[in-house]
C-alpha cells in the first residue's frame, strides 16, 4: 500500500473518531427532547440520508441485490436484524446517558469496548489470544471492579455500551456487505418502528419534531447526517490503514468525550474513577502494543483450552 494512501486513510479514520468524540455536544443541544424521540429521529433520518447516498453513488443495484441475497442466506438476514437491534440499543443508551449527566461513564464504555471484542473473538470466533491480551483484559476488569465496589453501583451504562457495540461488530462480521449499503439496511430494518413511534407522538400531541422551534427540527433531521458522516469516513479510512493503527486511533473518541465531561460539562471525576481509568488505560496500552508486535511473545500463546 502506498504511503500517501496510508496517510489519507489515517486522516479519514482520525476524523471519524474526532467527530464521534464531539457527538455528545450535538445530543446536549437536544437536551429538552426525550431520548427515545431523539433515537427515532436518528434512525429515520439516517435511513433517508443513506438512501440518498446510495442513489448518488450509484449503488442502488447493489442495494437491491443485497436484499435479494438475504432470501438465500438466512444467516446474513438474522445477523442484519441483530445488528440493527444492537446498534439501536447502543444509540439509545448513549443519547440517554449523555443527556442525563453520565458522559464520563460513556467514555468508559468505549475504552472497554476493544477488550470486550477480544473476549467475544475468543468465545464466539475461537480466536487465539496472546498472554498480553489476557493480561490487558484482566487489568480492565480490575478497573471496572474498582468503580463497582467504591460506588456500590455497577457501571451498567459503560457495560451496555461496550457489550452492544462489541456484539454489533461481531454481527457485522457475519453480514460482510458494502459499508454504505450495510448502514442503509441496518437503519431500514428499524425505520418502520421509528416511523410508527414518531407518528404516535404526533397523534398524541407529545412530539418535539414539527411542534417546536425550527432549530430543534433541523437538529433532529440533522441527526441522520451526524450519524452517517463519521461512519462513512471510518469506512474509507479502515480500508487504507493497518488494523494496528486503527486500534490506536479509536481511543481519540472516548478521550475527547471524557475531557468534555470533565472540563466542559463539569461532571464529577473522583480519585477512585481516576484510578479505575488508569487501570483501563494501561490495559489498552498493553493491548495496543501487543497488536503491533512490539511486545515479545516468547511462546505465550493461549487459547480457550489452555485456561
Amino acid at each position: 500500500m502506498k504511503k500517501s494512501e496510508t496517510q489519507l486513510g489515517a486522516i479519514y479514520a482520525g476524523l471519524s473518531y474526532f467527530l464521534w468524540g464531539l457527538l455528545p455536544i450535538y445530543w446536549k443541544l437536544l437536551n429538552d427532547v426525550g431520548a427515545i424521540e431523539i433515537l427515532a429521529n436518528r434512525v429515520f433520518w439516517s435511513f433517508i440520508f443513506m438512501l440518498v447516498i446510495v442513489l448518488l453513488t450509484r449503488k442502488w443495484g447493489l442495494f437491491i441485490r443485497t436484499i435479494k441475497g438475504f432470501a438465500q442466506n438466512k444467516k446474513q438476514l438474522y445477523a442484519l436484524i441483530l445488528a440493527s437491534i444492537l446498534i439501536s440499543i447502543n444509540w439509545f443508551t448513549y443519547i440517554w446517558a449523555v443527556n442525563n449527566g453520565h458522559m464520563i461513564e460513556t467514555s468508559l464504555g468505549y475504552y472497554i469496548n476493544p477488550l470486550v471484542s477480544i473476549i467475544l473473538g475468543m468465545l464466539v470466533l475461537k480466536e487465539k489470544l496472546s498472554f498480553y491480551q489476557y493480561f490487558s483484559f484482566g487489568m480492565a476488569a480490575i478497573g471496572v471492579l474498582i468503580i463497582t465496589f467504591s460506588h456500590g453501583k455497577f457501571p451498567w451504562i459503560a457495560i451496555v455500551l461496550a457489550l452492544s457495540f462489541g456484539l454489533y461488530g461481531l454481527a457485522k462480521k457475519l453480514i460482510n456487505v458494502d459499508s454504505s449499503v450495510g448502514l442503509t439496511l441496518e437503519t431500514f430494518v428499524v425505520t418502520p418502528i421509528a416511523g410508527i413511534y414518531m407518528l404516535w407522538l404526533f397523534i398524541n400531541g407529545t412530539n418535539s419534531f414539527t411542534a417546536t422551534d425550527w432549530t430543534t427540527n433541523l437538529l433532529l433531521m440533522g441527526a441522520g447526517v451526524a450519524t452517517a458522516v463519521p461512519l462513512l469516513y471510518f469506512a474509507k479510512g479502515a480500508q487504507k490503514i493497518p488494523l494496528s493503527l486503527l486500534g490506536f486511533l479509536q481511543y481519540i473518541s472516548p478521550t475527547i468525550t471524557l475531557l468534555l465531561g470533565i472540563f466542559v460539562y463539569h461532571e464529577h471525576f473522583s480519585k477512585v474513577q481516576f484510578v479505575s481509568f488508569l487501570f483501563i488505560w494501561l490495559a489498552l496500552i498493553i493491548y495496543s502494543l501487543s497488536k503491533t508486535k512490539l511486545l515479545p511473545e516468547k511462546g505465550l500463546k493461549w487459547s480457550k483450552g489452555n485456561i
